[in-house]
């Protein structure tokens, strides 16, 4: 076999033995996924009519509201369903399969491919669950072209490549599951601290600068954009910037952590 030939060869042996693994223990996907959609609820049903007439100066309209939160919920589920590849990668490395790896006649980077893949995969099926909740509670984005669905996927899909490369390389470095899941905690944490549930304007001045400058805010505000056509402005480029970098550091990162000889 060619080297190219060889490398898709085990990369999809390696996808197909993340994605079993994910189908046999869904426990950990379930309990990430429940995160986002309780924020989702809570959000919508407790503090909605609230959150709303203070957003909007007006009257309160949960639907308004619903309308807003749906693209922060989305990221903030990249952002969970990423920890369980943290904790997927940090099993492998700790349990001893990757030392088995290293003696067999396979393709060096074929694991991380499967992890990144897999994860990828995992993060768009998570969105699609969050968003038929969000669809079945009054979400609706009626106004967008089938052009602006197809990029709002292609930008979900890009922040879910960067941040499963970082989650990577946070598994990598952890010594136990439990760590990587610690470490990977901001990938969660920071669309909390983002315009998901407020716009940036309404924070506190010395908060601001914190949830503009972070990649989420402008995804965040792109995704709007496409769905509800809001404004875009610069925050499209914003985004896909933040993933490139992100893609590039985690990527380096990531492998220069597994070519590491094992201690």
């Amino acid at each position: 076999m060619t080297s190219l030939s060889l490398a898709v060869h085990d990369s999809s042996t390696m996808l197909r033995r993340n994605l079993l693994h994910a189908r046999r223990y869904p426990s950990l996907t379930l309990n990430l996924l429940l995160t986002p959609v309780m924020l989702l609820l809570l959000f919508v049903y407790v503090f909605g009519d609230v959150m709303s007439a203070g957003i909007g100066g007006g009257g309160p309209d949960r639907a308004d509201y619903i309308a807003y939160i749906v693209p922060g919920i989305l990221l903030l589920t990249i952002g969970g369903t990423t920890i369980g590849t943290a904790v997927s990668v940090s099993n492998d490395m700790t349990e001893g399969i990757i030392a088995r790896f290293r003696t067999m006649a396979i393709h060096r980077g074929s694991v991380l491919i499967g992890h990144v893949v897999g994860s990828v995969l995992q993060c768009v099926a998570s969105v699609v669950l969050v968003g038929a909740v969000a669809v079945a509670i009054g979400f609706r984005a009626e106004d967008a072209t089938a052009l602006e669905w197809l990029a709002a996927l292609g930008l979900l899909t890009l922040v879910a490549l960067s941040l499963t490369w970082i989650a990577v390389g946070m598994g990598l470095v952890s010594p136990n599951a439990e760590a990587a899941s610690n470490n990977a905690l901001p990938l969660m944490v920071l669309p909390l601290l983002s315009s998901a549930f407020v716009p940036v304007h309404a924070m506190p001045g010395w908060f601001q600068p914190v949830a503009e400058y972070q990649p989420f805010t402008p995804a965040i505000e792109t995704l709007r954009g496409l769905l509800l056509g809001t404004g875009i402005g610069n925050n499209g480029w914003i985004a896909l910037a933040w993933c490139l970098v992100l893609t590039v550091l985690g990527y380096r990162w990531s492998k220069r952590m597994f070519d590491r000889d094992p201690k």
